[in-house]
């Protein structure tokens, strides 16, 4: 069928195409349906529409690319339906309203064996990764050795911002400790308020502001910061000033995490990082 501007209707409305290859993918069985006798596999749409709790009429509709743009908690409930992955459901939004779904965060606290290899290959480069709240959940041994050992901090308490304001190593180890932590605070705020997990904060922030005036007033200026890339200068009380060349990189398909790396910014530097971790293997395989 061919509309008044010569536009076959069928590429028109990708949206339908979109949850038509999703729905012919899932199996009717495995997800309680009967088999009997289909004319095609995968489920079908009153089926579909069962699952997300919506109108089947309403639902045939958006197929056929009929009855308006459909509403956010709609396409939720269908991506939800139809089993979507995250990247899936971005896709179902941007067909269906144009836009990225709106932020939804989503707490976790591993990562996995092949990620931490990418961390470990990273020899002289201090590595971690961490949530859109903070959270460190990984590391190499280049971090361990001269940022922050974070096996020996508790799991609860592996935050970057806990670590900067209540911990008196990590914050007499900074170059100009006061402007690293107003930097520090306003790329915090922005993280969190992209990946939309502000309420998942409101403890962190209050504990903070009891504990730390230097936060709350920092807190208090509503200042946000980029954090993708810059210079961090250390005093490491073994191999002296380290001046290190940070990235910050996104992790495909996990929006809530963030890779920071940081590179030495001179051979010398690596050459020290390098020194400062053999040093910190002799001494742990002695203690053993």
């Amino acid at each position: 069928m061919i509309n008044r501007i010569g536009v076959t209707l069928e590429n028109e409305n990708k949206l339908g195409g979109f949850l038509r290859n999703c729905r012919t993918r899932l199996d009717p069985v495995a997800l309680g349906f009967a088999s009997g006798r289909r004319r095609t596999s995968g489920l079908r749409r009153e089926e579909v529409a069962q699952r997300a709790n919506i109108s089947p009429t309403w639902y045939t509709w958006l197929e056929q690319g009929r009855g308006g743009a459909p509403s956010e908690d709609v396409l939720n409930r269908i991506a939800a339906g139809l089993m979507l992955t995250e990247s899936e459901r971005e896709h179902l939004f941007i067909l269906g309203l144009g836009r990225p779904p709106a932020a939804r965060y989503r707490a976790t606290d591993t990562v996995t064996p092949r990620l931490q290899r990418v961390l470990d290959a990273l020899t002289t480069s201090p590595t971690i990764i961490k949530t859109a709240t903070w959270d460190v959940i990984a590391w190499n041994d280049a971090a361990a050795a001269l940022l922050t050992d974070y096996s020996k901090i508790p799991r609860e308490k592996r935050n970057i911002l806990r670590i900067m304001f209540g911990n008196a190593h990590v914050r007499n180890a900074q170059d100009d400790w006061r402007n690293v932590a107003r930097f520090v605070v306003g790329a915090f705020r922005a993280d969190v308020a992209r990946a939309g997990a502000h309420a998942e904060i409101t403890q962190l922030v209050e504990d903070l502001s009891r504990t730390s005036p230097e936060f709350e007033a920092l807190w208090q200026e509503t200042g946000v910061a980029s954090h993708g890339e810059g210079v961090k200068r250390i005093h490491h009380p073994d191999i002296g000033m380290i001046e290190l060349e940070f990235s910050n990189f996104a992790i495909d398909g996990r929006p809530d995490l963030g890779m920071i790396v940081y590179n030495p910014a001179t051979s010398d530097s690596a050459d020290r990082i390098r020194a400062l971790i053999v040093e910190r293997d002799r001494r742990s395989r002695a203690e053993v």
